[in-house]
């Protein structure tokens, strides 16, 4: 395991500070190309949904706040209030904005969303100090890898209370600045320190319909980089602040495994493991609404033709879908298994539009009575690292037929190609009048040449 010198101690060797100094360390060069080129399709499926999610009125609300305490110049691009300001308030407002729409990627293994923590502290801290379009997808890369190996350590038992984006989030966002900063290994590991004793996100949010998951993810990229610019000036942090006694794990955690937090760190790539979320919905819905929808047209079914949907899911769905039986917002609905399954089977589709929709529509909320979540063994011992999708269809004329998915559209068996990627960023991008289709347009050609940007400027081209 790799040592890291402490000022406070002699020579320390323990997970948290493998990580950290694997953060410290990592190079371009040590990036396969193929990681690479995927961490630009995440980062433009980021900006789309962060576009999408920009007149969002709780996004509204915390780019007000970041307006009235934030500085009115700076050079970090805030996409919501279409400003620049500091790093700190751009962070803010664009990781809120990310996750509002529910079309940025997830790790299954992890079940944490990495990108709307990870790229906008990435970007505006890139902006703000002049680095490269390398050196931004170096820190995006660590933050990934970290990130998703602590969501890993802390395990299925974490996830049932606490919102691992929020969560481990914080400590991703704290590397991935912390990297383009150069902290030494030492400097890393006291912002893990700060980051992991700040770190929050509880899901009873949803029971009221609330909007705290926007401010988990705003929280997680905030503090995520001051722990490390505070690192940069000596500030100390817990040293197993991961691990520890009193640490997150101890806290937050019944099954944390330390082995996963340096699993293969450097030869196993968790960034592509990474999914792109097709439907707009909470990504526990995914398996199901992909099931129903091939078990529809394998036999020829219509809406009005399905009595009853049975769904076979995971323990994690319910822990997360189950509170929401009547939703209230647009927002709540998108956690709503009923809600989504409804979309697919009245309208072959699970998009923005259709849930902007779905709250009034009679019989969508006809459709979601008819839908139930059932435990199913097979699901919940493949869950987390493989989401299945199974369905048992009940018809109006007595018949039961079932459909059934091992790799959701937009996993890494199925994934989303460029051309699928632009697509739909061109939706997202577009939506509501977020952007022109100029500006999105141009935005892809500047992501796919970031690499080759001596310096990191403006993303967003102005209208």
């Amino acid at each position: 395991m790799t040592a890291v010198r402490s000022s406070a101690s002699p020579l320390v060797l323990h997970p948290s500070a493998e990580l950290a100094t694997f953060a410290s360390q990592l190079q371009y060069s040590d990036i396969p190309e193929a990681v690479s080129l995927r961490c630009e399709d995440l980062f433009l499926d980021t900006m789309a949904s962060i576009l999408a999610g920009s007149s969002a009125r709780a996004v509204k609300s915390m780019a007000k706040y970041a307006q009235l305490m934030g500085p009115a110049d700076g050079k970090s691009e805030d996409f919501v209030n279409r400003r620049k300001t500091s790093p700190m308030f751009a962070a803010m407002v664009n990781a809120a904005a990310a996750h509002v729409v529910e079309q940025d990627d997830v790790h299954n293994g992890s079940v944490f969303h990495p990108a709307a923590v990870i790229f906008p502290p990435a970007l505006a801290v890139a902006q703000a100090i002049g680095a490269s379009g390398k050196d931004f997808i170096t820190a995006s890369v660590v933050g990934y890898e970290v990130g998703i190996r602590v969501g890993e350590f802390l395990g299925r038992s974490h996830y049932k209370i606490f919102h691992t984006t929020g969560t481990a989030g914080t400590v991703a966002a704290a590397v991935t600045v912390g990297r383009l900063l150069k902290l030494n290994p030492e400097q890393m590991l006291n912002a893990i320190g700060s980051a992991g004793t700040q770190a929050a996100g509880l899901w009873e949010f949803l029971r009221d319909a609330a909007d705290s998951k926007q401010l988990h993810t705003a929280h997680a990229a905030a503090n995520g980089l001051a722990s490390a610019y505070l690192a940069l000036d000596g500030f100390t942090g817990a040293r197993r602040i991961l691990e520890g006694a009193q640490g997150m794990a101890a806290g937050m955690s019944t099954d944390a495994d330390p082995a996963k937090l340096v699993d293969r760190l450097g030869t196993r790539w968790a960034l592509p493991e990474t999914s792109f979320k097709f439907h707009a919905s909470c990504r526990h819905t995914h398996p199901a609404a992909d099931a129903l929808q091939q078990a529809m047209k394998q036999h020829g079914l219509q809406a009005g033709d399905v009595a009853s949907v049975v769904t076979h899911v995971h323990q994690g769905a319910i822990d997360v879908l189950g509170p929401v039986t009547d939703p209230q917002t647009v927002h709540q609905s998108k956690f709503s298994m009923g809600t989504v399954l409804a979309l697919i089977a009245l309208r072959n589709s699970a998009d923005l539009a259709g849930f902007d929709g779905a709250l009034k529509d009679a019989a969508v909320a006809n459709f979601r009575d008819r839908v139930t979540m059932e435990l199913d063994e097979e699901v919940d011992t493949a869950y987390p690292q493989r989401w299945i999708g199974k369905v048992t269809v009940k018809t109006t004329d007595g018949r039961s037929v079932t459909g059934r998915v091992d790799e959701p559209k937009g996993d890494p068996g199925n994934t989303l190609s460029r051309d699928e990627i632009e697509f739909k960023a061109m939706r997202l991008g577009t939506y509501e009048g977020a952007a022109t289709e100029a500006q999105v347009k141009a935005l892809i050609q500047t992501v796919w040449g970031i690499r080759g940007q001596n310096v990191l400027g403006d993303i967003l081209a102005k209208a």
